[in-house]
This record gives structure tokens, sequence and C-alpha cells, in this order.
């Protein structure tokens, strides 16, 4: 299939492009275009008209602030799988970045695209969700910051209003210095979109024992889910796959994961607590080599 008819423009600042979004509410912006263009290929998506902002100046950077790493929107996917402060100080999205996509689509996909499409099988998405990333976005002359948890409302929906850009993502840096990650994902083939993801940050002390821990799920449900209780679990203790793998199966008893053509909801379940536990033993053996 082809994509339905639209008009297209190339705003010449962050500015005219909100305006051009204001002026329609079936206007859709686009940059690297890698998840928008398949679903108008498939007439799942209709925009009547595109706002190309891939070369507006300003919102491509990689840069640390205040404890986190700020990545500009419209930052190419393949610039942050190779950037070296990215794999100083954002090791667990520098782990998920091969597995986003392909090298061609990772070459002309962003951040941003990725972030503001909000697919739950998603990496950076992913990433986002289980670091606490704070996403800003531009609406006219008004900024405003929200947090990743409050950013992600459902199958590819949004908090962000239709008339607003967003602009660009801050993700914390952990300070520790014995962090480890895992990250892993299920899928039907290298770079395809995953049927279950999981990740995790741990960081120990010199004892060995876990000071702090993020664990996030992707693709299960409609949106990633943090298991925070796992998390919580996990402070003061060493690795222990039986006591963690318990922990892990407590935390999504309580979640009805999504079935489609590609996985019933008991098989996410149960791919979902295997991966977690995976990336979990992953992040704490990583961490320790660090000591």
């Amino acid at each position: 299939m082809k994509p339905a008819p639209f008009e297209y423009s190339r705003p010449a600042s962050l500015d005219e492009a909100c305006a051009l979004l204001k002026a329609d509410d079936s206007a859709r912006l686009i940059a690297g275009g890698q998840t928008l263009v398949p679903l108008m290929a498939m007439r799942l998506a209709r925009p009547t008209r595109l706002i190309d902002i891939a070369r507006l100046p300003g919102l491509a950077y990689i840069h640390e602030q205040g404890g986190e790493i700020a990545i500009g929107a419209i930052t190419k996917q393949h610039v942050v799988e190779s950037d070296p402060l990215v794999r100083a100080k954002l090791p667990l999205l520098a782990m998920a970045m091969p597995h986003v996509g392909h090298t061609a689509t990772r070459a002309r996909g962003t951040v941003g695209g990725s972030l503001a499409n909000a697919d739950s099988a998603a990496e950076i998405v992913l990433v986002a969700a289980t670091l606490g990333a704070t996403l800003r976005w531009r609406d006219g002359g008004e900024a405003r910051d929200i947090a990743a948890a409050d950013f992600f409302v459902g199958p590819m929906v949004t908090a962000l209003p239709q008339t607003a850009c967003l602009v660009e993502a801050r993700f914390p840096a952990w300070s520790e210095p014995h962090v480890g990650v895992g990250f892993h994902e299920i899928n039907a083939r290298a770079s395809d979109f995953a049927f279950v993801s999981a990740a995790a940050q741990v960081a120990l002390d010199a004892e060995g024992r876990c000071t702090r821990a993020a664990i996030g799920i992707g693709a299960a449900t409609a949106i990633p889910l943090r298991l925070d209780g796992v998390a919580q679990s996990l402070h003061g203790a060493r690795f222990d796959e039986s006591k963690v793998r318990d922990a892990v199966k407590a935390a999504l008893a309580g979640i009805e994961p999504m079935a489609d053509l590609h996985a019933s909801a008991a098989y996410r379940r149960r791919v979902a607590a295997t991966l977690a536990v995976r990336a979990i033993g992953d992040a704490f053996r990583a961490a320790a080599r660090r000591s």
C-alpha cells in the first residue's frame, strides 16, 4: 500500500513547527520517520501534513548536565550507539542500542521519534522508563518537563499535547563506582520487534551488596513496566537467583500481559520473568567486575 495524500512542511524554527501543529489537528512531526512512515504505508496513520524537523538547529546533541545525560530529540540513534559519554555514563542505554531496529534504521531513526511513538517494544522507551528519564517538550513558547512514568500512558499513546514538540530526554547518570547493567529480549529474528524485553541496572558496594537497582520489562504490557518492588528487594543483598526469581514472579503475578499473534499472555509472563532474572544476574556480575 501507499500512504494517503498529505502536505509537507519544513519549518525553519521550533516555534514555526509548533505553530503548524496548532493549525492542523491531523499534522504529525517527522524526523527519521522509521516508525511513522511504515504506519502511513499501511494506512494505520493518515496525517494530513508532515512537519519535518530533522534539520532544525539545536535539537541534536548529547551532553552532561547536573548529573544527567541530556539527548536532543533529533539525535540519530547510531550517534547514541557509538557516543563515548553514553557508554561511560549510560551503560544501560549503550547496551540496548544495538537491539534497536537494524543498522540502516538506526542511521535515520531518532531518539525523540522512538520516545514520542511510545511503542512498548521499543528499547529506548524501555530504558527511559527503567531509569526514570525526564522528557521535555515545547508548546509554542512554553517548555515543560515530565517524568517518563507519566509520559507513556498507553500503547503508542503519550501525554504529549497535539501542539507540542518533544525536544529533549534527560537520563540520570549514576555516580556509584560499581555499576553494572543487563539487557535481554526475545524476538523472531535479531533486530525485529521484541516479544518481551528486560533491562536491569544495579550499583554494588565493595562487599558486592546492592545499594541501588532499576528493573524494567518491555513489550509484555501496553506500556513499559518498572519492577520497583523487585528493585527494593535487592537493596542490601547479594545476587541470589532463587530469591530474585521469586521476587520477579511475585511482581508479575498481578499484571495482565498482552496477547497477540506472536505470543500469548502466558508466554509473555513466563519469558518476562526469565529475562528479568537473567538481566539482573548480568548486572550484578558486571558491577562486581568493576570492583
